[in-house]
């Protein structure tokens, strides 16, 4: 390959609204990896559901565009789906609940087949990556960018999860990639923002946050992620994404994959290395696969021109592009996958729900509310499903005891909080800590099966196994009815 191809083999770009057909000319033009699905790039039909049809059509036209150059293997093409809030393709795919419902429900046989069923919707529809799972260890409230995105905030926990997800995906089609290396959970700012400043020591870091990863390593998985969090005992004020020291660790600890950075055009990095200045940046630190540029023609530009000053040694660009074809390679040697149609998964959610569901405080058996309750917080579609699955359980709504529902970022200390018999926290459970409810639960999740779950239990018809993946105010982890 020439530099400007190898170039491109190591970028994967995003692109803004439905312009398929212009991203497909650049993807051309610069021999790009291939194409990450962002939420403005999915199609959708006017009843806001995703339109299959023309997303697949959209990944095809992407991974035509890959080979137009007579490649012999398959290029990439991506999306972030991890379920909870970080899901860019809905309905009427499976609507998974947050991540830390595995952590909750303890169970990675579950993990692994919810990593499946996943894979198979998605590969359905021309997708062959998901960046996921998330196997950073949150602390807790403190953690702002991941919560509920969290398996555990046991490393051990996070570790066996995140490998069983992973190798759910990769058996349902689908290349995954852990994240983010060396750990997010344990720092206090959101990379999306700012750069996070991770202070632990090595000894910390290996007996906590770097466990997941040594375990994914461990396994043989094919993509670990680097975070935009600086390391100080291994290079003080550096972004671990254009680390070389972050890199070192990363292959002492056995990792022989591809190396992909988080988005490059996330605060962390932008404010810092502007212009994609950090794109060659990253490949000399030892990145394999530059995700998301702020804007791809500049950054290959970049990476061309850091090749001819001798700023990125020929060598190293090479080596990475040679890691993500032969991945990509091995990826087009096992076939494509057959998929499964959109909502195959839906039992499966709502099952992982029902195990994972949590009673905080409050009874432990029986009818939580008496035949009839209020409702209040969440949003309008929130409301909308849980009133639709109380019916189903046989709970009427408009008048009994205030059961009030708490979305990220909310908080237990809101105006129709302080009245309520129930607080249900719908992603991490942190807001509980402040609640005076009689009854808390945690649901993490906010699908039609997270709220025909915790329907059921209010009504008595099913008991709440699962337990706390991570301390909430003076309960500790593992705290529950199950």
């Amino acid at each position: 390959m020439s530099t400007e191809e190898l170039a491109g083999q190591v970028l994967l770009p995003f692109y803004s609204g439905l312009d398929a057909e212009a991203q497909a000319a650049t993807v051309q033009r610069l021999h790009l990896a291939g194409s990450i699905i962002m939420g403005d790039n999915v199609p959708g039909m006017s009843d806001g559901q995703v339109d299959t049809a023309a997303m697949l059509g959209v990944t095809r036209r992407l991974q035509a565009a890959t080979q137009a150059g007579g490649r012999s293997w398959p290029g990439m093409i991506a999306v972030d789906q991890e379920g909870g809030m970080v899901s860019r393709l809905r309905a009427p795919l499976t609507e998974w609940p947050a991540p830390m419902s595995y952590g909750a429900a303890g169970n990675a046989p579950l993990a692994g087949d919810a990593g499946t069923a996943m894979a198979a919707e998605l590969a359905a529809l021309g997708f062959n990556t998901d960046f996921a799972p998330t196997v950073d260890v949150t602390m807790g409230p403190a953690d702002r960018a991941v919560g509920a995105r969290s398996l555990s905030g046991d490393a051990g926990t996070a570790a066996g999860l995140g490998v069983g997800f992973a190798q759910g995906l990769l058996a349902g089609g689908l290349l995954p990639a852990v994240k983010h290396f060396p750990g997010h959970g344990s720092v206090t700012a959101d990379s999306h923002e700012s750069l996070p400043v991770q202070n632990g020591t090595p000894e910390q870091l290996r007996t906590r946050d770097l466990v997941p990863f040594q375990a994914a390593i461990d396994a043989g998985l094919p993509m670990v992620m680097t975070g935009h969090l600086a390391v100080s005992a291994w290079q003080p004020g550096v972004p671990a994404t254009v680390s070389a020291a972050s890199y070192a660790e990363l292959r002492a600890m056995g990792f022989q994959g591809v190396a992909v950075t988080d988005a490059l055009n996330m605060g962390a990095v932008t404010g810092a290395y502007p212009d994609d200045s950090a794109a060659p940046l990253a490949l000399a630190a030892g990145a394999d696969l530059l995700v998301m540029p702020a804007r791809v023609d500049v950054a290959h530009a970049a990476i061309v021109g850091a090749v001819k000053t001798g700023s990125l040694p020929a060598g190293r660009l090479a080596e990475a592009a040679q890691r993500v074809v032969t991945m990509m390679m091995w990826r087009g040697r096992t076939g494509a996958a057959p998929g499964l149609p959109p909502g195959s998964g839906a039992e499966l959610s709502r099952h992982i729900s029902a195990a994972a569901i949590t009673v905080l405080a409050g009874p432990c058996q029986g009818p939580l509310v008496p035949g009839s309750m209020r409702i209040a917080g969440g949003s309008a579609l929130d409301r909308a499903r849980f009133a639709a699955a109380a019916g189903a359980a046989g709970i009427s709504v408009g008048s009994g005891p205030l059961v009030t529902l708490i979305g990220f970022g909310g908080s237990a200390a809101a105006p129709e909080a302080a009245e309520a018999a129930v607080a249900v926290a719908l992603d991490a459970p942190w807001p509980l800590a402040d609640s005076a409810a009689p009854t808390r639960i945690a649901l993490y999740g906010r699908t039609p099966g997270a709220f025909a779950a915790l329907a059921d239990v209010l009504a008595g018809r099913a008991a709440a196994p699962g337990r706390l993946p991570a301390a909430v105010g003076p309960h500790p982890p593992g705290s529950g009815c199950g």
